[in-house]
């Protein structure tokens, strides 16, 4: 049996995070999750400190539904770059750090995307 690999998990509360965890969890890797902070850089550098990971998977993200002519338009927007763009350039950003070489990252993306969505302007 291969050894168990290590696995970071950010956006690990979520629906899809959750389960991510579980199946690493079932094939006993190591991981680290639960990363809310705007401060996620530092907090991961202290818990890993040179060590490298095998994976970094960037489950985090949301959506905030709206018109583009509702007042809340930008209040939505500013929320959905931080769910799931910010997380990702930080995801990007970590991996230059704490991945292996060779190791995976991966930056979910919502089914939504792969077709049009004009319902959701």
């Amino acid at each position: 049996m291969a050894a168990a690999g290590r696995v970071l998990v950010y956006g690990s509360r979520g629906a899809l995070g959750s389960q991510c965890v579980r199946y690493f969890k079932s094939r006993n890797w190591h991981f680290q999750y639960g990363f809310v902070l705007l401060k996620v850089t530092a907090a991961v550098e202290k818990l890993l400190g040179e060590e490298k990971v095998d994976a970094i998977l960037c489950v985090a993200g949301g959506w905030a539904g709206g018109s583009a002519k509702a007042k809340s338009l930008y209040k939505n927007c500013d929320l959905m770059w931080k769910q799931s763009v910010w997380t990702s350039t930080i995801s990007s950003h970590l991996a230059t750090k704490h991945l292996k070489e060779g190791g995976l990252l991966t930056l979910a993306g919502a089914q939504a995307a792969l077709s049009g969505t004009p319902g959701k302007m």
